[in-house]
């Protein structure tokens, strides 16, 4: 039992969670210990857009927190070759290095991911030169540039590949490699290990219950850490453009896949996902033409493991008007518990526009879409700067398809104060972690005050002060009777 018996009426003793200041107001904890409040609070932030070269296409930024620096893979101007360039961040600018090219053909549609293992860059991109064969390269930064091994093809024959998608598997160390093939449009899946600045596969396995006249397209794919399960997400066409998605979990080099289910049954383009780790949950984006066209977004639940893995779902809400257009993507920032939209705006004029999702349960709220620069837009990625807890947008500018990135911070307010659980306001002096405390509770008076007005009324604050404007959660903390006492709470 953690509470312990009362001084005198008008206190209450309980073990102190964490060091109490004196006289500072305190909240009670689930486990009947209490805390001193603390908080932090920031503003939506975006910096200013950082411009690089001209004529490139689909950026995909992949941060390194190895290195503290932003990977940037992207179609290089004519011979339109596979190329990457590095991108140093200081504050909310961000400057570049040399590109690099990692494949000398035609080269598009990219994805990355980082393997916190090996700390190496990883994309898969289609090599149009070639067939539109799917290929994987391993790239390794160094200063302010990046090296990369040799390709690695993920199937040899032409015509498989359209697009693709990639996630890191961080309990077994490996990466998943998910494509479908245009000749028989059909998702497969390969369970990739790193070694040095090369990758090795097994052999594929087949996304469950996908057709050859079940065409697939538009795939996103995740790591869920808490079912330890790689979720993939995309576009049934064959079936009325139903959104599709599957949970598999990897064995040795292989991939066992669960039941595939439908987070849309309606017309669902473009998939794109993010995983709350916060919440324990998957979120996917898709955009949709009925009733009316629209941005929308769901929250999944992973649970079970291999054929028994399956994703259940909450109700989907609206993210905004207009459509992906092909672009767009989702990153979660655990600094802010939000998972972080930014798509070109259909509606308004192309521009890009961010927005700021919060998972409540089964269900997720957006703020409303902020323009990030009045430039109509094309294609779209964005990464989670972990170093300095800001999300990385990527995009091209169709005026001269110059590269811009640009640093977000989405708006929150974290704090462990509630509406119901503050208590009064400490006394007795600094008391140490696990000691015995002493409140102030209801309708007894704190003497250990300063700088306050007599008469007026004191609200908590989500920072541990208190102030006579109230916070987010409303929590009255009582009434100055002079400069150095308040009556608690009355």
């Amino acid at each position: 039992m953690r509470t312990i018996p009362e001084l005198k009426e008008g206190t209450h003793r309980a073990k102190a969670t964490g060091t109490l200041p004196n006289g500072k107001p305190v909240v009670v904890n689930a486990d009947g210990t209490v805390s001193v409040i603390s908080g932090s609070s920031n503003s939506e932030n975006i910096g200013s857009p950082n411009s690089f070269g001209s004529n490139h296409y689909r950026p995909t930024p992949v941060y390194d927190p190895n290195s503290n620096k932003v990977v940037i893979a992207y179609t290089g101007s004519s011979p339109y070759y596979g190329t990457a360039v590095v991108g140093t961040i200081s504050g909310t600018s961000i400057t570049f290095g040399t590109p690099v090219v990692f494949n000398s053909a035609l080269s598009s549609t990219f994805s990355g991911v980082f393997d916190p293992d090996t700390n190496k860059v990883i994309y898969n991109f289609k090599e149009d030169a070639s067939g539109n064969r799917m290929k994987t390269v391993v790239g390794t930064v160094s200063g302010t540039s990046i090296s990369f091994g040799s390709t690695a093809t993920l199937e040899s024959g032409t015509g498989n590949g359209s697009t693709s998608a990639i996630a890191y598997d961080t309990v077994n160390n490996k990466v998943v490699s998910v494509y479908t093939q245009s000749n028989a449009p059909k998702i497969r899946a390969k369970v990739g290990t790193v070694s040095g600045t090369t990758i090795s596969y097994g052999s594929y396995v087949q996304v469950n219950s996908v057709s050859a006249t079940d065409a697939a397209n538009y795939i996103a794919a995740v790591y869920d850490t808490n079912s330890g399960n790689v979720a993939i997400f995309w576009s049934n066409s064959g079936s009325s453009n139903t959104g599709a998605s599957v949970a598999g979990t990897i064995s040795g080099t292989s991939i066992t896949f669960g039941s595939n289910v439908n987070y849309s049954n309606a017309y669902s383009v473009n998939s794109r996902a993010a995983y709350d780790s916060v919440n324990n949950k998957v979120v996917v984006m898709w955009d949709t033409n009925t009733p009316s066209q629209a941005v929308k977004a769901i929250v999944g639940t992973v649970s079970g493991s291999a054929a028994t893995a399956t994703i259940s779902y909450g109700t989907a809400v609206d993210i905004a008007a207009g459509s992906l257009q092909n672009s767009g993507s989702l990153t979660f920032d655990p600094n802010s518990s939000k998972v972080v939209a930014e798509w070109p705006d259909s509606v308004n004029s192309s521009y890009p526009v961010v927005s700021a999702g919060q998972v409540s349960g089964t269900s997720i709220s957006f703020s409303t879409p902020t323009v990030i620069e009045n430039s109509a837009a094309v294609y779209g990625g964005s990464t989670l700067d972990t170093t300095n807890n800001k999300v990385i947008i990527g995009y091209s500018v169709q005026s001269n398809y110059a590269i811009k990135l640009v640093t977000y911070q989405p708006a929150y307010n974290s704090t462990n104060l509630t509406s119901e659980n503050y208590i009064g306001m400490s006394q007795g002096g600094t008391v140490a972690d696990g000691s015995s405390a002493t409140v102030d509770i209801i309708g007894s008076l704190s003497t250990n005050q300063s700088g306050l007005t007599a008469g007026q009324q004191y609200y908590v604050q989500t920072d541990g002060t208190i102030g006579e404007t109230a916070a987010d959660p409303s929590v009255f903390a009582g009434t100055a009777i002079s400069a150095t006492s308040l009556v608690v709470k009355t």
